[in-house]
């Protein structure tokens, strides 16, 4: 023991002696702790549903939590600090839902994992060749020469996580009838193929985002026929058709730019207005007219598309208008004028909800909501990815008084009677739910996959759902003090009239060259792709029975308060 003390006493000695080293010693010990404990931070969460490697806040969106933090992986101590500093606790579901889900969250992280790739791993070891699915048809591989291009639309590049479908939505969302892949990570579009067929054997490059599917060669395209939805269809490449017009009382003033064009076609005409960096190019004849809408011409009285037949002098299978009938199309330019978003200036007095069940349009509305008035809405929830989309009230808390209203998708006297006031949005149980199960397993604007409509998942989803879809109308029309109630399918038909009374609802002033912008860009980023439709109806006719009745529950609760009963597509037939 003596000989032990020794030793002891001559370091206790020591550092009383040489103080700054006895605390740099300490200093050190603690760096070494912290640093096993951050360590354990990243390493300590390695379940199988947690591979995904995504950000927190962007994962929890998925579920509809905003606390649960074990189906990420790599959070670290600050992700962890981040996560409990905010808002904790909310999720939205079904009522009868909430007191069982906490139990069942560990065996739901298990089995959830991380679903933004689903769709690829459905159809991982399938090859997209031998795939036609009314979605797209392989054509074949093509000779492609940089100075003179098989496929002439717009192109993109990705060197990490190109795929065959990913480059099929690109091109059908622009309209084009083609999409090729290249080099294994190049995608271009077109309306025709202007090259000869190659051997097959030549388009042997591996996509970078998928080793199961080819992408093309060496100045090779693997071409695929993409059958479109009707809305992509009246696109002309990044043009959007807007139809046949009458031609306004004064050109002039409606469209200030003006231009004559030799042989001309709809690909000059919109590369003009482009330039001159207007949303509308107009064609009449052998003019083109450049500008944006406007009440004088504000695209809202269709006329008969035959009235618009005149061949273009430069391209014989488009149309070019004439002088009294003007064909009209949407170019990639921005319309600033709606553009502008603010947080109140000074604080709302009432908090005014944009209710609605999963899956109706919500995010869609808040979108159009921003863009007619200028302002910021808020949420009842916190969502990362719609922050980083561009939605900045979704950071402040929802009593804060600096956004025009707040998205909550909460049913019950308690949560409903904390509003002022509400605009209550119903869609469609039929769409809404399917929205949803899109938005739970595949994003804001991705797809569930396959193997989830097919398995259990969908069934248990609609047995849990679809009440809910009936109970939170009717909790809004009962608890609800000041109600507007908006149709989704009605504010899709009738975007002008219906924004305008949103609008005055809000208590602003209506500003209609605000309105008309709003009209050019109504998508956003929030417009799923048509080109994964369901080629089948997911809903069996005991899902069917059961949703009817429901709908028959709501027309009856609306008409009961002197409302518009549901739109007619809703009720069974």
């Amino acid at each position: 023991r003596a000989s032990m003390a020794k030793p002891l006493l001559k370091i206790q000695r020591y550092f009383r002696r040489k103080p700054v080293r006895f605390f740099s010693l300490i200093l050190l010990y603690l760096t070494a702790g912290s640093l096993v404990f951050l360590h354990s931070g990243f390493v300590g969460d390695s379940s199988p549903g947690a591979r995904g490697g995504r950000d927190p806040v962007v994962a929890s969106s998925e579920t509809g939590s905003r606390t649960s933090l074990s189906d990420t992986r790599g959070l670290g101590i600050m992700s962890r600090v981040f996560k409990e500093t905010r808002r904790s606790g909310r999720r939205y579901g079904p009522p009868w839902m909430k007191k069982s889900r906490q139990e069942g969250h560990e065996t739901t992280v298990r089995r959830g994992g991380d679903y933004t790739n689903n769709w690829n791993r459905a159809l991982k070891g399938r090859n997209a060749k031998d795939m036609d699915d009314g979605r797209a048809k392989y054509i074949g591989c093509y000779v492609d020469d940089t100075q003179k291009r098989a496929l002439r639309g717009v192109s993109f590049f990705d060197y990490k996580k190109m795929t065959v479908f990913r480059c099929q939505d690109n091109c059908a969302e622009r309209g084009y009838m083609y999409a090729g892949l290249e080099f294994g990570a190049e995608c271009y579009c077109g309306h025709k193929i202007q090259a000869p067929n190659a051997s097959e054997s030549e388009c042997n490059m591996e996509c970078k985002g998928e080793k199961s599917n080819q992408c093309g060669g060496a100045n090779r395209l693997s071409i695929y026929r993409l059958e479109l939805s009707q809305e992509s269809a009246r696109r002309y490449g990044s043009a959007i058709f807007k139809g046949c017009f009458h031609r306004p009382d004064n050109v002039t003033l409606a469209l200030p730019f003006t231009a004559v064009i030799q042989n001309m076609s709809v690909d000059k005409c919109v590369d003009m207005c482009t330039e001159r960096e207007k949303s509308l190019a107009v064609l009449a004849g052998d003019r083109c007219h450049c500008g944006f809408p406007t009440s004088l011409f504000s695209l809202h009285e269709l006329e008969d598309e035959d009235l618009c037949l005149h061949r273009c002098h430069g391209e014989e299978f488009e149309s070019c208008g004439n002088d009294e009938y003007f064909v009209v199309y949407q170019t990639q330019v921005q319309d600033n004028r709606c553009m502008d978003r603010h947080f109140l200036p000074t604080r709302a007095k009432q908090l005014v909800a944009l209710a609605s069940f999963p899956g109706a349009g919500n995010t869609w509305a808040r979108h159009l909501i921003e863009l007619a008035t200028g302002f910021y809405t808020g949420s009842y929830y916190f969502d990362g990815s719609l922050y980083n989309k561009g939605f900045k009230g979704e950071r402040d808390h929802w009593r804060s008084g600096r956004t025009i209203c707040i998205k909550t998708h909460e049913s019950g006297r308690k949560e409903i009677e904390a509003f002022d006031s509400s605009i209550l949005m119903i869609r469609n149980p039929y769409k809404a739910l399917m929205a949803e199960f899109n938005r739970k397993y595949g994003g804001h604007i991705g797809f569930a996959s396959q193997a989830h409509w097919r398995g259990k998942e969908w069934p248990e989803f609609v047995r849990n759902y679809a009440p809910w879809w009936a109970s939170h109308t009717l909790d809004w029309l009962n608890y609800g003090k000041n109600v507007q109630v908006v149709h989704f399918e009605d504010l899709k038909r009738d975007l002008f009239s219906q924004l305008k009374g949103m609008v005055q609802f809000l208590g602003l002033k209506v500003s209609e060259d605000r309105l008309l912008c709003v009209e050019g860009q109504k998508d956003g980023n929030f417009k799923r792709s048509g080109l994964r439709k369901l080629e089948y109806d997911p809903y069996t006719p005991e899902m069917r029975a059961h949703i009817s009745e429901l709908i028959r529950t709501v027309d009856a609760a609306l008409k009961k308060r002197k409302m518009s009963g549901v739109p007619e597509e809703y009720m069974p037939r």
